[in-house]
């Protein structure tokens, strides 16, 4: 197994689906531009992406290593990419959506795949926790990519221009120089099988198994309430600057961009803060520093003043101040993956992976809606503030998550029938 060539492509994996995944906040901005619709319709783009992650998480995640990992992973590439031809080829919002369905069922294979992979190329919680923690900030740093490779191809002088569909040929290309990355990696995949091949029911019936175990749906809650945070700013916050803050459309998805370089450097110091302090003690700490720079940043938002010449040197403080919740949302999300996944037996890790991921991919999904309705109705500044209830929400169970951790470790699943 050449480990190094398989952490790079890991890697590559998961930027390329960052700079997807994360795009939906641009093509909700420039959809509603482009095509006419209001906000509650662009939505439904969260909708697209996060139903079949869902979906497709539950019903491959258990028995994935019959396939694969490396296999998936490929698979999941070949499709999105073929997706993204498709995008400049038929430029309408159905084909959006069509993009985002194929980028929800690919992401659930290679998330899956890949969380299950480190489990493999690593030997330790401890290296686990710091592959976790590399692995993620990269995928920030896609998403940093992200802003900026959409608003190279935005008309600046004409948003609703649909020259922008032609970024999706960059990012095919990526898709498929990574599937050539892949195809020249091995994976030992062994370890991940145990000591029988499961059935399809038996898969299932193991996930459903994990799911009842108390430390495990604590630890679901807490993923969801996370991601029904981050979705809730990463998708919106490039219309927060465009209808908020009066920035033109593609600066606005460019200081969106901030969050993500925000996010990946809070992950950097998360690595170096766990070596010396308690991971529960470092996430309350951020949640609670998330309480307040909300509660800080959004009246500068309100009253904020913005000229016909606007550009990064004169834009209003808090277009900069908004991003910086991404240093304290960084930790949250690989630590407590970590934490779970590190205490199951490998041969789990594919069962819990597809649980993580249904359930971030139904906070997401309401996190976006819910931002969106508010938006619609009360404004951006509402919708913003509404965010302090799932902050408020992941205290308590972080507390459930870190007290079930200290009484039992998650025990091995139980082995199907006639095995010891």
């Amino acid at each position: 197994m050449n480990r190094f060539r398989m952490v790079v492509a890991l890697a590559s994996i998961y930027m390329v689906f960052a700079i997807l995944l994360n795009s939906v906040g641009t093509v909700i901005l420039q959809s509603i531009h482009t095509f006419g619709i209001d906000k509650p319709q662009a939505s439904l783009l969260e909708l697209f992406k996060d139903l079949p992650i869902a979906v497709t998480s539950f019903l491959v995640a258990s028995f994935l290593p019959r396939l694969g990992y490396r296999r998936a992973m490929m698979l999941a590439l070949c499709i999105v990419g073929s997706a993204c031809v498709l995008m400049p080829l038929f430029p309408s919002f159905h084909t959006t959506e069509l993009l985002f369905t194929c980028v929800g069922v690919s992401f659930a294979l290679a998330k899956v795949s890949v969380y299950s992979s480190i489990g493999l190329l690593t030997d330790s919680k401890a290296e686990h926790g710091r592959l976790t923690n590399t692995i993620e900030g990269l995928f920030m740093l896609g998403v940093l990519a992200s802003g900026w490779l959409f608003s190279a191809f935005i008309d600046h002088g004409n948003p609703a221009n649909p020259s922008w569909f032609n970024v999706y040929w960059v990012l095919a290309v990526l898709c498929f120089g990574t599937v050539a990355l892949l195809s020249g990696a091995r994976l030992d995949e062994s370890a991940a099988h145990g000591e029988v091949r499961l059935s399809m029911g038996q898969a299932l019936r193991d996930m459903y198994c994990l799911l009842m175990r108390t430390l495990v749906y604590v630890f679901l809650l807490s993923a969801f309430l996370y991601v029904l945070i981050e979705q809730s700013f990463s998708t919106w916050l490039p219309t927060f600057n465009n209808e908020i803050l009066k920035l033109p459309n593609a600066m606005s998805i460019q200081m969106a961009s901030i969050l993500a370089g925000a996010t990946a450097l809070g992950r950097i110091i998360a690595g170096q803060l766990l070596r010396r302090m308690s991971w529960h003690v470092l996430l309350n700490l951020c949640v609670v520093g998330m309480g307040a720079l909300i509660l800080l940043v959004l009246p500068l938002a309100r009253h904020a003043v913005v000229g016909v010449d606007v550009g990064w040197f004169n834009a209003p403080i808090a277009a900069y101040l908004i991003p910086l919740i991404g240093l304290l949302m960084a930790p949250i999300y690989p630590v407590i993956n970590s934490v779970a996944l590190s205490s199951l037996p490998k041969p789990s890790h594919a069962a819990m992976t597809g649980l993580i991921v249904i359930f971030s991919a139904l906070g997401g999904t309401l996190g976006s809606r819910i931002t969106a309705i508010v938006f619609t109705n009360f404004g951006g500044i509402h919708a913003f503030y509404f965010s302090l209830v799932p902050m408020t929400l992941i205290l308590v169970t972080l507390f459930f998550f870190k007290r079930e951790t200290d009484r039992f470790a998650v025990p091995p699943m139980l082995a199907p029938e006639g095995t010891a």
